[in-house]
This record gives structure tokens, C-alpha cells and sequence, in this order.
């Protein structure tokens, strides 16, 4: 009896183990997600463990008893599985410009099981300016909507450097600093990235003690999610920046890195050979570990970013230093740097251990740094794109290019050094095609044609299609989304948002008016979309881009009547003028109803946001400022002429027709009188900036009933310049 009964036992042993293991290792992070995003989905999914693909992340989809199994051989590939089933049967899926998540009655079954692995290890996302542009007043329920659409879309390294006011303030407290000293040095909730990246220090504060301690608790939110869902953060490496007074306070020697673009003071960089490089290093990595734990593994930032002065460093020492004493406190982590401009310079790459080392190469729209610097002499490195600057809207985006550069990139000589690809906006609300597609080529070993990708894409966004959306979307292609070998840094810009002149060549300093484009051929694209607006009627993601695409024709129409003012004013017809400025200006209303419509191209939305980001009535009102100021003249507040005014411009709701319609009847103003009196002063308009911005208005939008929008969309369609 004996011989027989213990196999049995045993075997069921064994069993009950497998069975136990299994079910510890079905990924309830994925689950949660899918409750809390599709909830109609949750109780029919099945997740099971797989290997990795020869390292790679893998996942597979089939069916099995009217169950959606989804093995995956980590939490984020089952996430990406999860997205993909959502996506390419279901039809349904998350954006930042709406959902299509509504209920799918029956769950469609996987007839042949797919296996998809993706060919790098890397599928990265965020630019520091996208920390500030779009997420400065995240909360926790933002940042879990994000992880939850990172996750889906396969994403497993982000750059999260939210709560380093903590690890800096905590350092600076070693180093002998007042609380008054440290706030500032740390800069105010809107303007956080830029001095990360060493551009600027103290500008939009002071923030609160209340605000600090927020953030750290938000941060270990933020840390702990991603880590459930199998995401990498990258966190705020020690570099060499340190405020500009501490050389008041200490014997140092620094580099004084000059100013950035509109004036602002950059902090200094310590020489790394300065003996109390590793002692202040030191004391920040230890104030990181405290606050964040030991399990960390990626270090973002970048030394003589943007045109700092590296002047009498030994680049290649400095490197090794700044490494050598991130390795001694997080062991084999990664420090990742920006392929921007000429940054990371060759000298200091040649001071690392490439091994340890991640170049983010974030302009691949237009350039091809990967290949002319030979894969960064060597260097792991993930394809990027910025695609948007400053958050400002336009539809752009070179999707085939995308797909073209990743494919040759990878099949090239420098091809083992591609270690991913990822999205590196400056903005990231807006054009979400752009980050659909970029994110799914980290899961594709083939050639994409985006031709034949877009018909699924308006599937899945609009949770079916039409004959006029798939033309509208191939004619879209064509035009604003095609991909001209034109180098242009973001979004073509709306001239309604340009601070007037008579001679207006961009809206930002860096930007482009122009349209590389056939701007008839985008309106009759846009049209032809528009026709179906009865069949997707109550669909957001349709309601969004359709209020998108349009609000794009307008923009556009708006160039040719601001070149009939100036045509009127060289020609000094005063009734030339007075007729195109009352067109013009109208144009503005017209927009600003538009986009009133609609909450994601509010001001109400981020000023909202920004209102609730406080705690208290102090910070409130900071965090308010800090939101009209970066939109509007970004700073700093002493100096009319800087450049960065409207880099973060938006054709918004509310800012149409408040601030910028007034800059445009001040402009009307002035140009007639001049035509009298040419002895006429320029209107005042940095000062009209700084007043709006000192207004606690939050410019609630008034609703409009879907006849009334669809007789909006309809007068823009028609209208005659």
C-alpha cells in the first residue's frame, strides 16, 4: 500500500506547489490595472508566467474555456499583452486625449495563440520637460492613470524624478544651509525640470515645507507602483550641480556655467576633483537611500547640459568621477544620459564604463546622431523623438520616419547598440498616434509600414471605423503627418498665440509658422473625417480629434488673414486693416469656443490642476502663478525681451480669449493710430503678461450642446479668407 500511496501523495504535493507558485506569480498588479481601466475585462483574464526570449520580454495571447490567458515572462510584458488584447480585439483603448474603454458585451476570442517578443530590452519614455510641461501638478491618481498607460504600452523605464526637493533639501541641511537658503535654491512646481538639468535655480518659488513633504510621499507612491508593474524609474543622479552660493559657504572649487536662455543664473558645477566631490555625492546618494530605498538602478543627468561651460574640466575624469561615486552607493546602476545637441560629448563618454552608461538619443525626428557619432562610440543607446516642444499644440508627427529610422538603426552597423526605443516629449498631451505607434516599434522586429498600422490604430481609438475615417486618415498621413526631410523642432505654431508684431517669423524662438504641408489637402482630409461625426457620436477619442483636427484648419487660415493686416499696414489702407483685424479677431473667438468645448484643450484644466496641486492658500496661489507664468512669458519676470516667452504657448480655451485676443485688439489699436501718427509707442505687452498672470481667474468654460458644436465646426469649415 505504502508503494502506491506515496507517489500519489507525493505527485500531489508536487502539484499543489506548481499550482501555489503559479498563482503567486499571476501578476495582481496587472490584474488591479485591468480592474481599474476595464473592469468588464478583469474577471475573464487568466495570467500565467513564461521565460524571457533570449533575455527579451515576451508575452502570448490565447483562449482557453472562454478565458483571455495572457503568459508573460514579467509583470510589464503581461501589462503590454494586456494592452494588445485590448487593442487588436477588443478595439478598445487609454490616451491622453480620451478613452475608448467602454464595455465590450462579448470578449472576443484569440482563434491561434500569439507570441509576441520584443526586440530590445529597453522601451523608455519622458524628457525632463515633460515632468514640468505636462505633469508639474500630477497628484497620485494622475500618476497612477500614467503608470497605468505606460504599462499598457509595454513601457518599462521612466524618467521619475519627482521628489528630489527632499533629497536636496535633506543634503543641503549637512552642508550648513538654512531652510530660507535651500528654498532658494529649489525651483517652484512648474519650472522643476529645468533646474534639474542645471539651467536655472530658485525661479517659481519658494515652494512650502507642506509641498516637499507632498512630493516625497507621492514619489514613494509613484516608486512602489512601477516596481509592481515590473518599471525601471530613473531617478535624479548627483552630477556636479550644486547652488551658485555654496562657494560662499565652503572652500570649493566650481565651474561657473554662465546663463541660459532668457538670463536665468545656472547653478555651478563642482569640480570633480575637488576633494569634497565625494563627500557632498556622498551625502546626497545616502539622503536617496533614506528616502527611496537601496532598490535603484537607473541615475539620469547631465553636466554642461545646453551649453554650460565645461571650461578646465577634464571631461573624461569628470565622467569617471561622477560614475565611480554613483556605482559605490547603488552598485551596478545605469547612468543615463541625453543624446541632445552635442551632449554627451565624446570626451566624456570615453570616461565611462559603457556598460553602465544609457544614451537617450531624443531628437530621431530629425536627426541621426546614433549614426554619425558611430552609436555613441559604442554606447548602449534607445531612439527617441521629441515630436513636441513646450507642450504646444499641432498636429504633427513624422510617423513613417519613425518607423524607417528604428528599422535602419537596428539593422545597421551600430545596431547592437540599440538597446530600445522610446517617446521624449516636451509635451505629451496631444498627437497621441505619435506615442502609440512609437511605443508599439518596441515590440516589432519587422518593418512597419504606417500605412497599413493606421487602419488597426483608428480601430482601436475610435472602436471601429468608416470609408471617410479611414480616408480622412490617409489623406492626414499625406499631409501633417507625413515625413518631409525638413528639420523642425515641434508642431507648426498658431499665429492667434504669437505675441503681435508686424513681422511675427515664429510664436516661440525656436518654433516654425510654417507648414511643411499642402494645407488645402489637410483641410479637405479633415472634412472628409468630420462627415462621420453621426456615426461616432458619444465616442471621445472621435469627439477629441475631431475638435483637434479642426482647431488645426482654423490655425491655419488664420496665417493668410494675418498677412492681409500686415499686407494692409505696409500698403497704410486703414480699411484694409480695420477688416482683417475684425476678421482676425473674430477667428480667435471662434477658436476659443471650440476648444472650450472640450476639457483637454482647456486653461480651465491645467489651472484647475494646478489650484488643487496646493494644500494651502500659500501654495495654492504659487502653484497657480507658476501655471500662467510658464505658459505665457515662462521668465524671468525683470526682463521684457526673453526668448523663452511663449515657448510654451496653447491654443487653449480660455487663454484665447482672455490674454491673447487682448494682445491682438492692443496690436489693432496701435497699428491704426501709427498710421496717423507713426510716433505711436508699442503697446506695453510684456506687462499685460505679467498682470494676467497675477489674476486668480480660472476661466471656467461655459458647456455647449452638440447641435451647437457641430454648427461651430461647421462655420470654421466654411469659412472664407
Amino acid at each position: 500500500m505504502m508503494k502506491i500511496f506515496y507517489p500519489i501523495v507525493k505527485n500531489t504535493l508536487l502539484l499543489l506547489l506548481i499550482g501555489m507558485t503559479a498563482t503567486a506569480q499571476t501578476y495582481p498588479s496587472v490584474k488591479d490595472l485591468a480592474k481599474r481601466r476595464a473592469p468588464w475585462l478583469a474577471s475573464s483574464l487568466v495570467f500565467k508566467t513564461i521565460p524571457a526570449a533570449e533575455g527579451k520580454a515576451v508575452f502570448e495571447l490565447s483562449s482557453r474555456n472562454n478565458k483571455i490567458e495572457i503568459a508573460a515572462s514579467d509583470a510589464n510584458a503581461a501589462a503590454e499583452g494586456l494592452g494588445w488584447y485590448l487593442k487588436y480585439y477588443c478595439k478598445r483603448s487609454m490616451s491622453h486625449f480620451g478613452d475608448q474603454l467602454s464595455t465590450v458585451s462579448k470578449l472576443p476570442l484569440i482563434p491561434k495563440k500569439l507570441r509576441i517578443a520584443s526586440p530590445y530590452p529597453y522601451r523608455y519614455a519622458l524628457n525632463y520637460c515633460t515632468i514640468s510641461y505636462s505633469m508639474s501638478f500630477y497628484r497620485w491618481e494622475d500618476w497612477e492613470r500614467e503608470l497605468d498607460w505606460m504599462a499598457l504600452n509595454g513601457v518599462n523605464l521612466i524618467l521619475a524624478p519627482v521628489g528630489v526637493e527632499a533629497v536636496w533639501q535633506n543634503t543641503l541641511k549637512k552642508l550648513g544651509y538654512s531652510d530660507k537658503e535651500t528654498l532658494d535654491f529649489i525651483a517652484g512646481p512648474a519650472f522643476g525640470a529645468w533646474w534639474l538639468m542645471g539651467n536655472l535655480e530658485g525661479w517659481g518659488g519658494p515652494v512650502s515645507q507642506g509641498l516637499i513633504d507632498q512630493q516625497a510621499i507621492l514619489q514613494k507612491k509613484i516608486i512602489k507602483r512601477m516596481k509592481d508593474l515590473a518599471v525601471s524609474p530613473v531617478m535624479q543622479g548627483f552630477y556636479g550641480m550644486i547652488p551658485t552660493t555654496l562657494k560662499n559657504k565652503m572652500e570649493i572649487r566650481v565651474i561657473d556655467q554662465g546663463k541660459w536662455a532668457g538670463g536665468f543664473t545656472r547653478p555651478d558645477f563642482l569640480m570633480t576633483s575637488d576633494p569634497s566631490f565625494d563627500k557632498i555625492a556622498g551625502i546626497y546618494y545616502a539622503e536617496m537611500k533614506k528616502l527611496y530605498g537601496p532598490d535603484l538602478h537607473y541615475f539620469g543627468g547631465d553636466p554642461f547640459h545646453e551649453g554650460g561651460s565645461s571650461k578646465g574640466a577634464d571631461l573624461a575624469g569628470s565622467a569617471r568621477s561622477i560614475q565611480k561615486v554613483m556605482q559605490q552607493h547603488f552598485p551596478e546602476s545605469t547612468w543615463v544620459l541625453q543624446g541632445w545637441q552635442s551632449n554627451p560629448a565624446t570626451q566624456l563618454l570615453q570616461g565611462l564604463d559603457k556598460k553602465k552608461t544609457l544614451v537617450i538619443e531624443l531628437f530621431g525626428e530629425n536627426t541621426n546622431n546614433w549614426e554619425k557619432r558611430k552609436g555613441y562610440d559604442g554606447t548602449p543607446f534607445v531612439w527617441s523623438n521629441v515630436s513636441n516642444f513646450g507642450e504646444k499644440n499641432g498636429i504633427y508627427g513624422k510617423l513613417q520616419r519613425f518607423s524607417d529610422e528604428v528599422y535602419r538603426a537596428k539593422n545597421s552597423e551600430y545596431g547592437s547598440f540599440l538597446n530600445g526605443v522610446g517617446i521624449i516629449p516636451e509635451g505629451i498631451y496631444n498627437n497621441p498616434v505619435a506615442f502609440d505607434l512609437m511605443l508599439e516599434l518596441g515590440w516589432h522586429k519587422d518593418h512597419v509600414e504606417v500605412a497599413k498600422w493606421i487602419k488597426k490604430y483608428q480601430e482601436y481609438r475610435y472602436g471601429k471605423t468608416s470609408p471617410a475615417v479611414e480616408k480622412g486618415w490617409e489623406m492626414l498621413l499625406q499631409t501633417a503627418y507625413s515625413s518631409p526631410e525638413i528639420y523642425q523642432e515641434g508642431p507648426s505654431e498658431s499665429i492667434f498665440c504669437a505675441r503681435p508684431s508686424t513681422a511675427i517669423e515664429t510664436v516661440s524662438s525656436w518654433g516654425t509658422r510654417k507648414r511643411n504641408y499642402e494645407v488645402a489637402k489637410f483641410e479637405e482630409a479633415v472634412k472628409i473625417f468630420t462627415s462621420a461625426a453621426a456615426e461616432f457620436k458619444g465616442v471621445e477619442t472621435y469627439r477629441t480629434d475631431r475638435i483637434d483636427f479642426v482647431r488645426q484648419v482654423l490655425a491655419n487660415k488664420g496665417d493668410l488673414v494675418y498677412q492681409k493686416m500686415i499686407n494692409a499696414i505696409k500698403a497704410k489702407d486703414q480699411e484694409a486693416f480695420k477688416s482683417a483685424a475684425v476678421q482676425f479677431e473674430e477667428m480667435i473667438v471662434l477658436q476659443d469656443s471650440l476648444l472650450s468645448s472640450n476639457r483637454h484643450f482647456t486653461l480651465n484644466r491645467w489651472l484647475q490642476q494646478a489650484l488643487d496641486f496646493g494644500t494651502t492658500v500659500a501654495d495654492k496661489a504659487n502653484a497657480l502663478k507658476n501655471a500662467k507664468v510658464q505658459i505665457t512669458y515662462w521668465g524671468p519676470d525683470t526682463n521684457p525681451k526673453t526668448d523663452l516667452h511663449e515657448y510654451a504657448h496653447k491654443e487653449w480655451g480660455g487663454l484665447l480669449s482672455s490674454l491673447y485676443l487682448e494682445r491682438w485688439k492692443k496690436f489693432s489699436a496701435s497699428e491704426l493710430a501709427k498710421m496717423k501718427d507713426p510716433a505711436v509707442q508699442e503697446p506695453d505687452y510684456f506687462g499685460m503678461e505679467k498682470r494676467w498672470t497675477e489674476s486668480p481667474e480660472l476661466y471656467v468654460p461655459k458647456s455647449i450642446s452638440e447641435k451647437q458644436l457641430n454648427d461651430l465646426i461647421g462655420r470654421i469649415l466654411n469659412l472664407k479668407v
